[in-house]
């Protein structure tokens, strides 16, 4: 089985893609990379480096053993050739653009061609980190990516910024959250940094994160789903199918265990 994982092009924190990696491999379960723009991923330098001092969490997060598995991962020529997004999935035209209406038309007939080639996939995976801020949250190609999986009841794993996609993927007419009614989880506002938040290939640090994604979340479930954001518990996953959602890096192996859970063993629910 399949899984269709997405990656920043701007860094991932290595953890959250090493660790589910690891678990869904020994399951059995293969691995399809894809990135916004198809370059090779890159792990984020803080997430390999076991002296780095969390501010918020107030210790280091990065084990030895964590390091070592994210590095063998960089190595590794599994990460080699990701799909390029921006030229499998079309751009939404412009409205004011000529002959829009047969524009129009023909992105919405190309959507539907991408959905039959999704039927390969057994789930979708959208791994955090702070790049996932630059070139996944607001990516229109991503959000048609992930209602693709949506719409044919596939399962949909997000940890830590990666679970802000789903609260933007959202039909176009609609305009509602895929999220709403649903229980989830994601980095909460105690965890969130003041300083230091950065990018690979930039020398830019935007202080805190541009959004507080708690926020994002409460307001995206609406008053008939829950935001659990589980502060002072070592980790926080929550299953609600077709959403497998987990709040950031401590949570990397639960996440994958029950993402496996639910792609073997049918699991609908968990941690709520």
């Amino acid at each position: 089985m399949k899984i269709l994982t997405v990656i920043s092009d701007f860094g991932y924190w290595g953890i959250e893609l090493a660790s589910p990696r690891q678990t869904l491999l020994a399951a059995g379960h293969a691995l399809t990379h894809c990135t916004p723009r198809g370059a090779r991923p890159i792990a984020l330098p803080p997430s390999y480096d076991p002296e780095y001092w969390d501010p918020p969490l107030g210790c280091r997060v990065t084990t030895e053993a964590d390091a070592r598995l994210v590095t063998e991962l960089m190595n590794s020529p599994d990460l080699d050739d990701p799909i390029d997004l921006s030229a499998w999935y079309p751009q939404r035209p412009y409205f004011s653009r000529e002959s829009f209406l047969r524009a129009w038309e023909a992105y919405h007939s190309t959507l539907i061609t991408r959905q039959r080639e999704l039927d390969k996939f057994a789930g979708l995976m959208l791994v955090g980190g702070s790049g996932a801020i630059l070139d996944m949250v607001n990516n229109q190609r991503v959000h048609d990516l992930i209602l693709g999986f949506y719409r044919l009841g596939k399962p949909i794993a997000a940890i830590c910024y990666g679970v802000a996609c789903l609260a933007m993927a959202r039909d176009f007419n609609e305009r509602i959250s895929i999220i709403r009614g649903k229980h989830v989880t994601g980095h909460c506002i105690e965890y969130d940094y003041q300083d230091g938040t950065g990018f690979v290939g930039t020398d830019l640090n935007i202080g805190p994160p541009p959004y507080c994604l708690e926020y994002v979340l409460r307001d995206a479930v609406g008053p008939e789903g829950q935001y659990h954001g589980n502060f002072g518990r070592p980790t926080s996953v929550i299953v609600d199918y077709p959403f497998i959602t987990a709040r950031s890096l401590q949570c990397s192996r639960e996440f994958g265990e029950q993402f496996v859970n639910v792609l073997d063993k049918g699991l609908k629910r968990y941690g709520w």
